[in-house]
């Protein structure tokens, strides 16, 4: 009776395992049916449960397909006159042929001699079959058998059989068992395209296919079991050579064409070649697919090519990583192992903190890779340090390298990512678990201080960012018609994005808390279009934005040393001292910090600023403006049609509980874009910008945080400038668009008087730089009628919110020009103390240094005073020349009058000596511009009574002879025509001709104390009752303190105009007051010639 194979191939096998200490049994791969049925007379395998780890893959059986011509399909022949008679086929012979052929093996020990041992006589074997009566012949019934024998061969064995000792001599010493398997598989494959190339029979032609696929399945079932447990069978001693998985791997990593050390198969010892890989690993995926076998057996493969060690170098040496891409590639294209790599354990390491989790995750060595200083140091230096010597054709050359060498990376990386999505659900929920579990562990990413140990790469976030945005692209299209499947209510339906501590829009956490649980059962799970787009936010959050802000970290460094450079340059004391070396090593040392800092910032702009990414970012910033623009539409229907506005005065709660991030970060990348690549912003983004910048201004109360409100102030500013030959990004919409024409200047206006009070330590600094960019914006627009009727209309429909505002910039400019005047008579001093060089020098060291600190502090100040100053003056001689009316309002005109007599005193009278400093335009200061436009507001205003009035009032700064000194100046300088001078000196002789006049009237002689303003020291006219502090003062006063201060002066409660009570008693005391003391001895008693004596003319 003959022996069942698969028994002797589990002894043989138990047999080995014994030698190898290793478990007492385990199942013994066996072959399967293939495309094609099996004989009948086939031996059914054994498939014992494996007890040994990992397990050995178990035969599957397969459905009965049509027979096909793999792994190359047989060419369509021509149509010939005759057809060919069908060769006949000896299958016997021919089985013994092939699969001597095949294994390289034989049972006739004549047969081995002559080929010289080539071919290796299995003479146990062919004993055993002798011993079971079998015929000495190979057939698929012993194919089994065959293998396992010659598995069980080795060349460093002895033996006593001196018969045999020539077949032991002639093995391949250093043949490792997945090399003959696969060389087994190679000539198994040139013998099934030899069948399908003769003409048999075609009965005979099927029945040897059969018994191909036999032995197709039992080579491929002990290459996975040589890939699982490479030590199962006699494996050669060869010193630094992995086995099992590693032996595969150069076959992936050749397919490259720049793939440096594994360039040919043939110097790599790659196994495979790239027109045979895909055809073995379909071969491996029908074998071992069922119940996950395929894990254990590609799974190694996988792993070590993702982590292969030429990923450590990144870009700077070599394209090992191009390698390592090309076999992921190849292994992802197959489905099955692309669902299989989403299940390793590697791909989503468990307990890992953030940068383990870029180290040991299974893409993480891929998506590191980058040009980023900070995670490369060794790009920056190679491509950018010694800037100042460098060609700048050979950095830019550099810079279109690197972009090159990125767009590939995370084009493959992204193609990567989209097969493993499509593979399965599982794998399309694990790759989301993936995005979702690196930006959770990186949340601190987002922080002021970040400690980088702590957190992931700066490349590893901007790839997985990348990868996003490329997912995010088939629903950015122009008309956002997919914009609709993007849900809402994500953060009630998904958890994946952790927002526990994330400051909302407009919301507590505790009402966050409460929305999400009233809607977290409403609807089913989010489709992928949500996930997408909710984890590109919250990369890009993390990402490209904290990016942004690393290269102005960079930049403000770089200013510090060069300011640091600078001192220690303009300073030649030290030459010549003891302190020389040192202070020329420190001036070296700042010189190559800041070479560094430069390199390290040319660095981040290679990625940030390359166009590819700039466009995508821009897409994806219009799209989330866009879709954030519905969500408080109340229609629910922009960009079709536009929304409207001002938005209503409910807030929904949808969007209070947003993620404040999603707000800023569309805010902190308009900015960016337009200071560092405004003219991307020419195809698309610029209507998406100008909508979102005046749907927030207009209905400021839909943002809570001041600073955001303030920066997209900032983005109009921005967007009004030129930047070199570009024309500015947003000038020509914003004298344009019908909703800007409409809605801008109320809006500007409404913030304006807003930025008073943010509730913030630094709001006194904060208001100016939002105002001085309010003021730029406004003379940009300035020439634009309908922007100057707007404002009209603002000032008589709107009256009591434009005096508040004309209030304001009074009080700004008072401020601003009062301190900038001080600070250049304090730099003047300076001055003036070291232009006496010899006595400077005399002064104590320690003296000098102090003196020198407080002028460049000064100096520092000074301009940023004066800069602020300007433009508001400008702001309020461009307002006071298109509308009156709001600046004669009595708590209102008499403040102008004073603060501008005040500034004329200042620049014409004797204090103006003061203000001669050294180089004034470093400070932006000329006297001469800023008197012309102080001069011009008077002329802007000199037609009105109630102006004249107020300066003639002011008994503190006016005195005609500043105008005459002024008109002197501005006639000189050619900074007023002649006819604006003689309007100047007939507005000085109406006020004085008033000032007589209020000096009769005003000549009362001692007040009664309950008659005087507590507040301003002046005559009530008008006496009003505070509700809660009862305190008594002049309703214009109370009027005048409301419009910056919406509470009672004295003790600090909410307060409204409408609140005051007029006290009506103490008004009729005063009125008699005054109507007895009127023309006692008063200036109206004396000749008018007496009164004036007016001499503006000085020709």
């Amino acid at each position: 009776m003959t022996s069942d194979p698969q028994s002797d191939a589990e002894r043989i096998r138990l047999k080995r395992l014994a030698k190898l200490g290793g478990p007492s049994a385990s199942s013994t791969p066996a072959a399967s049916t293939s495309t094609s049925p099996a004989p009948s007379h086939a031996p059914a395998p054994s498939n014992t449960p494996p007890k040994a780890t990992p397990p050995t893959p178990t035969v599957q059986k397969r459905r009965v397909e049509p027979v096909v011509a793999a792994p190359s399909p047989v060419p369509h022949k021509k149509k010939a006159p005759a057809v060919a008679t069908p060769v006949h086929l000896d299958l016997p012979s021919w089985e013994d042929e092939t699969i001597s052929k095949v294994f390289n093996v034989t049972l006739k020990k004549e047969v081995a001699e002559k080929s010289g041992y080539e071919m290796v006589w299995l003479k146990s074997l062919a004993e055993e079959l002798q011993g079971d009566g079998l015929s000495s012949e190979l057939n698929s019934e012993v194919a089994d058998r065959t293998l396992i024998a010659r598995l069980e061969l080795d060349p460093q064995a002895m033996s006593d059989d001196l018969e045999f000792l020539p077949v032991l001599a002639s093995l391949p010493s250093q043949q490792t068992v997945l090399e003959y398997l696969i060389g087994c598989w190679k000539r198994l494959n040139a013998a099934r395209n030899a069948v399908l190339k003769r003409n048999y029979v075609p009965l005979q032609q099927q029945q040897a296919l059969d018994v191909l696929d036999k032995l197709r399945d039992l080579i491929i079932s002990y290459t996975g079991l040589s890939l699982q447990e490479p030590e199962m069978f006699p494996q050669p001693s060869v010193p630094g050579k992995e086995l099992g998985a590693a032996e595969l791997v150069p076959s992936f990593m050749s397919l490259s064409a720049l793939s440096g050390p594994y360039l040919s198969a043939g110097s790599s010892g790659a196994l495979l070649d790239s027109a045979e890989i895909e055809t073995f690993l379909q071969d491996i995926v029908r074998r071992f697919e069922p119940d996950n076998e395929i894990d254990l057996v590609l799974g190694p493969v996988v792993t070590r090519i993702c982590s292969h060690q030429s990923l450590a170098v990144g870009f700077a040496t070599g394209d090992g990583w191009r390698s390592v891409i090309s076999g992921l590639e190849a292994l992802v294209s197959v489905k099955p192992i692309a669902a299989m790599i989403t299940r390793l354990p590697e791909w989503h390491p468990e307990a890992t903190s953030a940068p383990e989790f870029e180290t040991r995750s299974l893409l993480g060595p891929l998506l590191r890779l980058g040009v980023f200083h900070r995670d490369w140091p060794s790009i920056s230096a190679a491509y950018f340090l010694n800037h100042e010597t460098r060609p700048q054709g050979e950095i830019t050359s550099a810079m279109a390298s690197l972009r090159g060498t990125l767009k590939t990376l995370q084009s493959s990386l992204f193609q990567v990512f989209n097969t493993l999505v499509r593979a399965s659900a599982d794998a399309r929920e694990a790759v989301l678990q993936y995005f979702a579990r690196a930006i959770n562990l990186n949340r601190k990413r987002a922080g002021m201080q970040v400690d980088m140990l702590t957190v992931s790469s700066d490349s590893f976030i901007m790839n997985l960012q990348i990868i996003l945005l490329q997912f995010c692209e088939p629903f950015m299209d122009a008309q956002y018609s997919k914009m609709d499947r993007i849900d809402p209510a994500y953060y009630a339906h998904s958890s994946r994005i952790d927002l526990t501590e994330e400051t909302r829009v407009n919301a507590t956490n505790d009402e966050a808390e409460e929305w999400r649980k009233q809607n977290e059962a409403t609807a089913a799970p989010p489709n992928f279009i949500s996930d997408i787009f909710y984890l590109a936010l919250a990369a890009n959050h993390i990402g490209q934005m904290k990016l942004v802000n690393n290269i102005e970290e960079l930049l403000r460094q770089h200013d510090d040393v060069r300011r640091h450079l600078e001192v220690l340059q303009s300073d030649q004391s030290w030459r010549g001292t003891p302190y020389q070396a040192r202070t020329e090593a420190a001036i070296n040392a700042g010189k190559a910090e800041q070479d560094k800092l430069y390199a390290a910032q040319l660095a981040y702009e290679t990625q940030l600023g390359d166009p590819e990414l700039v466009f995508r970012s821009i897409s994806f910033s219009n799209l989330v403006s866009t879709w954030l623009l519905r969500q408080v539409d109340p229609r629910q229907k922009h960009p079709n049609p536009t929304i409207d506005l001002p938005l209503p005065k409910d807030v929904p709660m949808a969007w209070r509980v947003l993620p404040e991030y999603l707000v800023e970060d569309v805010i902190e990348y308009h900015l960016y874009v337009i200071r560092q690549s405004p003219k991307s912003l020419e195809l698309s983004g610029r209507n998406e910008m100008l909508l979102w910048c005046l749907t927030f201004l207009t209905s400021t109360w839909y943002i809570k945080n001041p600073f955001l409100k303030a920066k997209i102030v900032e983005v109009l500013f921005l967007g009004c400038w030129n930047w070199g030959e570009q024309r500015s990004v947003l000038t020509s919409l914003l004298n344009t668009h019908p909703v800007a024409l409409q809605h801008l200047m109320p809006a500007l206006m409404h913030f304006y008087i807003e930025v008073e009070q943010t509730g913030a330590s630094s709001q006194f600094y904060d208001k100016f730089n939002s105002r001085r960019n309010i003021a730029y914006i406004f003379k940009t627009i300035w020439n634009n009628q309908a922007h100057r009727d707007a404002l009209k209309n603002e000032s008589i429909h709107n009256q009591e919110k434009f005096v508040r505002f004309v209030n304001l910039m009074i009080n700004d400019v008072t401020y601003l020009l009062d301190e900038s005047l001080s600070e250049l008579a304090k730099i003047h001093d300076i001055q003036m103390e070291m232009k006496d060089r010899e006595a400077f020098e005399a002064k104590p060291a320690q003296y000098r240094r102090e003196r020198e600190a407080t002028l460049r502090q000064l100096e520092r100040h000074a301009s940023g005073y004066v800069q602020l100053g300007n433009s508001t003056v400008d702001l309020l001689k461009i307002f006071t020349g298109e509308t009156k009316a709001p600046f004669m309002v009595p708590e209102i005109v008499d403040r102008l009058a004073a603060m501008l007599d005040y500034n004329l005193e200042t620049l014409v009278g004797p204090r103006s000596r003061e203000l001669i400093v050294k180089n004034p335009e470093k400070y932006k200061f000329n006297p001469k511009t800023l008197l012309s436009d102080i001069i011009q507001v008077y002329l802007n205003l000199s037609d009105q009574g109630d102006f004249a009035r107020a300066v003639a009032a002011d008994g503190r700064s006016y005195r005609k002879e500043l105008f005459e000194q002024a008109a002197d100046v501005l006639k000189r300088t050619s900074l007023k025509s002649p006819d604006e001078i003689e309007k100047l000196r007939l507005f000085v002789v109406k006020v004085e001709e008033t000032k007589a006049t209020l000096e009769a009237e005003e000549d009362l002689g001692e007040i009664p104390d309950e008659f005087l303003d507590p507040l301003m020291y002046t005559l009530m006219r008008d006496p009003v009752t505070l509700p809660s502090s009862r305190a008594v003062v002049d309703r214009s006063t109370i009027k005048s303190h409301l419009l910056s201060d919406t509470k009672d002066p004295f003790n600090r409660m909410p307060l409204t105009l409408d609140d005051v009570i007029p006290n009506v008693e103490l008004k009729q005391r005063i009125d008699a007051f005054l109507a007895e003391r009127r023309n006692k001895d008063t200036a109206l008693d004396h000749p008018p010639e007496e009164i004036v004596h007016m001499d503006v003319s000085h020709e």
